[in-house]
């Protein structure tokens, strides 16, 4: 059942600064109390114009048929009698390219990296609080991923080569291989040696992620 906020609402968002609401706001989840808190919160802090709530991959799957316009999915890993991570494997099969952001009361490292795996693009325990809620909404809305929790490990981990910064900057730029050999003078076996390294480094699958990841610890300004 859609939850739909005023044009007032909406209005009152874009005044305070805080940027202009979602159109609309998909939580999957089987947990009525955490429905009714969750939703509370988005309408109150104004998030979205619209949020919807169901239990089921199935009656995800229904919804966003029926809505194309969702900027954004909620989904629990728990839901009862299905793993929640099937919902990436309905998705992909409809051509939705909806992104997903995992919300769950586990909070170990092999849930998160698996969510990540499957695709999301941000996971969220359930008992972070609203601040955290917030500005993972807007995060993942300006196109950023939303990991916390891995990117922390990463801070901590050793830092990247001068070298690979170099590349991960070209690469920002949205430079191919060739070039950034081109570039740098390098070989185009140790360029792809170097991404290798700092895709390994970041935890991220392909280019696109890396700068996103990269920008998000601020390992790049552009």
């Amino acid at each position: 059942m859609d939850s739909g906020m005023t044009d007032e609402s909406a209005t009152t968002a874009l005044a305070t600064g805080r940027g202009e609401p979602l159109p609309r706001i998909l939580i999957v989840d089987d947990h009525p109390f955490f429905l009714f808190g969750l939703t509370a919160i988005l309408e109150e802090e104004l998030l979205a114009r619209s949020v919807a709530c169901v239990g089921t991959v199935a009656e995800a799957v229904e919804d966003l048929r029926q809505y194309p316009e969702t900027a954004l999915v909620l989904l629990d890993l728990g839901l009862q009698g299905e793993a929640g991570l099937s919902l990436f494997a309905e998705l992909e099969k409809l051509g939705l390219p909806v992104p997903v952001v995992v919300i769950s009361s586990r909070e170990d490292e092999t849930s998160v990296r698996a969510a990540r795996s499957a695709g999301a693009v941000g996971f969220l325990p359930k008992s972070a609080d609203r601040r955290s809620l917030i500005r993972m909404i807007r995060k993942v809305s300006q196109g950023e991923l939303f990991y916390p929790s891995l990117q922390t490990a990463v801070v901590q981990s050793d830092s990247l080569t001068p070298r690979q910064l170099e590349v991960l900057g070209l690469l920002a730029e949205g430079l191919p291989n060739k070039r950034i050999c081109q570039v740098l003078d390098l070989t185009e076996h140790t360029v792809k040696t170097h991404l290798k390294a700092i895709f390994v480094h970041l935890g991220v699958h392909n280019r696109t992620e890396c700068v996103a990841k990269a920008r998000a610890l601020g390992l790049i300004n552009r």
